[in-house]
């Protein structure tokens, strides 16, 4: 049998959130699927959407309203990492385009600390 999960959140600025005993995970990525993780999941990297992220501990059922970011699972644990806390719309889809690129642009720049180029209008870079 495995050890509950680890779960971390962590933005540029701050550990949002650090919880052991973690029994489940579920989050929403990018290509449009949700992912339900439970201890023993295989390893992975994913992107995810402005989305609810979902746990639950000894406590109870957690929800966690975020930024699009990236998801990482390694042995035992769960690391998101986002530029932060989202708002109901951006959540909802009702973000830009533009925002969206912006967005992936800051949380790149902020996890490899270097500025990011990004296609323009034109899709030139």
């Amino acid at each position: 049998m495995f050890k509950p999960l680890q779960l971390v959140v962590l933005t540029p600025a701050e550990i949002l959130l650090d919880v052991a005993g973690v029994h489940w995970v579920h989050a929403q990525l990018a290509d449009g699927g949700g992912i339900g993780i439970w201890p023993g999941h295989a390893p992975l990297l994913a992107e995810t959407v402005a989305a609810p992220l979902r746990y639950a501990d000894d406590l109870g059922e957690h929800s966690l309203l975020l930024e699009a970011g990236i998801l990482q699972i390694t042995p035992g644990q769960v690391t998101v990492y986002s530029t932060g806390l989202a708002s109901p719309d951006a959540a909802a889809g009702r973000s830009s385009e533009n925002g969206e690129e912006k967005r992936g642009a800051r949380l790149a720049e902020a996890l490899y600390g270097q500025e990011i180029q990004t296609p323009n209008q034109s899709g030139a870079i």
